[in-house]
Order: structure tokens, then sequence, then C-alpha cells
């Protein structure tokens, strides 16, 4: 790579647009504790694996798809490569473990330079795709909004959702599903929020607002872990478009955190969904969605299968030592953006599933005191001597001279005292037993080698291309033309309400169709 002061100029202000927004995610998120998972070490243990990994593994992405392309499929479907994944996770940590090499004097700024301009530039591309209707590069740049989807899904999240109040069996339902729901899918994250994403708000009315919530990793996939705990769990990812009364939804931030006025309470759901999607789906796909009953009966099936799996993940979790939560940990960050390579169809288990052996070289260091205080030093103080800056300024936030992630050095377009890369993936361990082949998806249970081929061979109808330069602003003028039409009636394909109706409808349109 022949580097130029463009791309260092951009880099670093990617690097510092992420320095911004993690120092406020930090001070106004809860903090991250288990009283079951050694959660900083395993998270630092990640930030290692992320630097020494994922440039090589984003390039091997790139060989069979671009990010750009990425995030327009992503953009279709409820699946883990969505924010926060992707919107703070692969750049920050990456970024982390970077910043933390530099502490500790084994790394210096300039050093693995081609690696970081390379894995900030796929970041960009691919975040740029997945906002593409917002036009924004994260939530943060859009004051803490994540409005991504287009209006002909929204339409349909409208259209189909079944309307419910606070102590009916549809709503109480819902709730149910979601509370063990999002209690299991912290367990399968080790005890993280990397399972559950919220995007949004759309507003339905004067009075109504919808979020979209996705559940992901639900099902035997990925994890060892979830290898026959997770068996009768019929589908990996749900998402349930809620429509709200009475509440304003005013940040849903890069971690897919919210907060609303007044408080969001469950009183203020108003209606809902179900469906499922991933790589292999023509978009979402409804479930259960027949009728309210069926919708009702669903919900409770499924939050009952998610208790079950979740006693059974803790009787697992219960014999692990203290390598293998560190393990399964480490892995569940450091694989938060393992479905790029599921969507580019070259996902291989021993990528992602295995502690590099240069980063598990650290794990002696990483007993429970040194991780907390470590941690909290990074993220918090930025007290370390490589995060100063000149006693003249003031970072974003607090007024402390100070940035969390080390910029590039411009001199190196001079002197060439570099060194470019990390070099190739490394061979791995892990103290977990070893993956079965057996993945859930919307074509049932596959082996890898199945599931990979699919992927390879198939493109949903939205993004070929016919259809994938049809953006929001070119429908804004065509909506009236036949291939808008059948764009339209395309995604309507599922719609309980929908279908066929095709192009040119308002919202108002799609309330009394509902209504009907």
């Amino acid at each position: 790579m022949n580097l130029t002061y463009a791309q260092l100029l951009e880099t670093n202000n990617l690097i510092q647009q992420n320095t911004d927004e993690t120092y406020w995610l930090c001070l106004t998120r809860t903090v991250q504790e288990s009283k079951l998972f050694p959660v900083s070490p395993y998270m630092i243990l990640s930030y290692f694996m992320c630097f020494y990994r994922y440039p090589a593994l984003l390039r091997k992405i790139e060989q069979h798809m671009r990010a750009e392309d990425i995030g327009d499929r992503a953009r279709n479907m409820g699946i883990k490569i969505q924010n926060p994944s992707m919107g703070w996770c692969l750049p920050s940590f990456y970024l982390l473990g970077r910043e933390y090499l530099i502490t500790m004097g084994l790394i210096r700024p300039q050093d693995a330079v081609e690696d970081v301009v390379y894995v900030m530039d796929f970041w960009k591309r691919y975040e740029l795709a997945w906002h593409r209707n917002d036009g924004h590069l994260t939530n943060r740049d859009f004051g803490h909004r994540a409005q991504v989807l287009p209006e002909r899904r929204l339409q349909i999240f409208h259209a189909d959702m079944y309307d419910c109040v606070e102590g009916d069996p549809l709503h109480t339902a819902a709730q149910a599903f979601m509370a063990a729901t999002s209690q299991y899918g912290f367990l399968v994250s080790c005890e993280s929020r990397i399972a559950l994403h919220n995007q949004g708000p759309y507003k339905l009315d004067d009075e109504r607002e919808m979020i979209v919530r996705d559940f992901m990793d639900l099902a035997e996939g990925d994890y060892p872990w979830l290898d026959g705990v997770a068996a009768d769990m019929p589908y990996n990812n749900l998402t349930v478009p809620m429509a709200v009364k009475g509440v304003h939804f005013n940040i849903i931030d890069d971690w897919g955190s919210f907060e609303s006025q007044p408080e969001f309470k469950s009183e203020h759901v108003v209606g809902v969904g179900l469906y499922t999607s991933d790589t292999l789906s023509e978009g979402y796909i409804p479930v259960g969605m027949g009728s309210r009953e069926e919708l009702t009966r669903t919900f409770n099936e499924l939050a009952e299968k998610a208790k079950d799996a979740t006693n059974k993940l803790w009787k697992r979790i219960a014999g692990w030592s203290r390598d293998q939560m560190m393990d399964a940990g480490a892995i569940t960050y450091f694989s938060i953006v393992k479905d790029l390579a599921h969507v580019a169809g070259c996902y291989e288990m021993e990528d992602w599933m295995l502690i590099d052996q240069r980063a598990e070289r650290f794990r002696p260091l990483l007993n429970d005191e040194y991780s907390n205080m470590s941690l909290w030093e990074i993220l918090g103080p930025l007290s370390n001597p490589c995060q100063r800056t000149n006693e003249y300024q003031l970072c974003q936030h607090a007024n402390i001279p100070a940035r969390m992630y080390s910029l590039i050095p411009y001199t190196i377009l001079k002197d060439g005292d570099y060194t470019a890369t990390v070099g190739d993936l490394q061979p791995g361990i892990t103290y977990l037993p070893p993956k079965e082949d057996r993945y859930r998806t919307t074509r049932g249970v596959l082996p890898l080698a199945d599931y990979n081929r699919h992927a390879r061979d198939f493109t949903p109808t939205v993004c070929d291309d016919n259809n994938r330069w049809l953006c929001e602003s070119w429908l804004k003028y065509h909506h009236d033309t036949p291939e808008a039409e059948a764009l339209y009636r395309a995604e309507q394909q599922h719609s309980r309400v929908l279908k066929d109706k095709g192009a040119g409808l308002r919202r108002a349109d799609v309330e009394r169709l509902r209504g009907k």
C-alpha cells in the first residue's frame, strides 16, 4: 500500500470520531459487571484478538464481497452486523487492542499502519452503505438515532403489527417473550448485551412511534456452548417491531441503548409483530403473524423455549473453568462481526471461535484486579501517557487534555518509519469443547459447508442488480414506475395486509388498510 496524506487525514478523523463517541458512551452508560464471568479480563483479551485478527479476516471477506455490498444486504435483515456490532464494536474493539499495546510499549502509533488504515476504511464503507437511507456514518452523527430501514419495509412492519394494550393476552405474551429472550441472550453472550439491538425511532403518527428490536444468536449456530443447549430454538434471529404511545425515544445510540421521555415502560407498547431473517432469507419472514391468537401463542411458546435453553445453559456454564469462561467471553466479543463472513459465504469456525495465539500470550496478565483497573484507566480518566495531549487541549465531553485512541503520526510519509501489518492469520487455541457442525438457518439446520455455499449462491431480490440502486431518493420521484412497483411487491410478498399493494402508499393509506 502506498500511503497518502489524504488517507492518513481521513483515518485519523475516523479514529477521533470513535474516540469522542466511545468516551461519551462510557460516561453515560452503565458499567459492565458480572458475578459469574470475568468480564473485564475477557474484554481485554478480545481486544488483543481484534487487533491481531481483524485486518486479515476483513481482507479475506473482501475477497468474496465488498464491505459496502455487505452493508446493503445487512440493511434487509436483523442479524448481528448492525449497530452496535459495526457502528461501534468493530472500530473500537480494534482500536482498544491497539491502544493497549501502545500503552504497554509493545507497539508505536505508526506500527501496523496499513492495517489501521484498511480497518477504518472497511468500517467507513460498510457504515455508509448500511446507513444509506439516513445518510449518516453512525448513530452519533444523527443525534443518536438509527433510521436505516427503507419505507417499503417500515410500511409492512406498520401494517402487519397487531394492536395491544397492557393486560391483554397479546401484550402479556409479548412482554414475557422479550423478558425471557433478553435474559437468555444475556447469558448466551456471557452476560453482555450484544445479543440485543434496537433501532429507530420511526414515526407512525402524531402520537405513536415504532422501534425495532432484534434478538440474535439464539439457536445452535456459531457458539460451541449452544450445541445441544439451543437445539429446540427454532429461530436464530428474531425481530420485534413495537409501536409505542405516550413516549418519545430521544436517543438510540451506537451501543443500541435508548433513552426516552418519559421513561419507557411496558404500558407504552400498543402494537407488536414478530419476524425472522438471516443471510439466506428474502428479507424479514413473518413468524406467527397469521392472526392475533397465533402470534400470542407463538410468543408464549418461544418464551418457554428461551427459559428452557437458559436453564440448560446455566447448567453447562456452572461446570466451566475460569479459562473456559475467559474463552467464551473473549470469543463472543471478538466475533461480534462474524456475520460479515456469513454474508460473504466464507465463514470458517477456526477464524472466529478460537483465541489467537498472539493474544493468548497475555492471559496470565489478565487477573481481575489488573483488568478492572486498567480497563477503567483506558476508558475513564484517560490517564495513560500515550493518551495525553498537550496541556492546552480539552477533549470532547471532558475538560482534560487527552484522547482515548492514539492518532497516526504524519511523519511516516517523510521518513517511512513504520511497520505495515501484524501479518496473516495465526493459529488459535481454546479450552472449550469443539464446535459441532450444525447451524440453524431459515433453510433449516445445515452443515457449515452447505451454509457457505448457499450464501455464496444467494442474492436477495431487493439487492440484485435490478433493485439495489433504487434508493429512497430515486423512489421519491419514480414511485409510479414499473421498477418501483416491482420492488415494493417483492418486499410485500409475505405481508398479511400489503401483499401486492405495490408502491405509492402513504402512511395514512397503510393505517387505513390495517384498520380493515
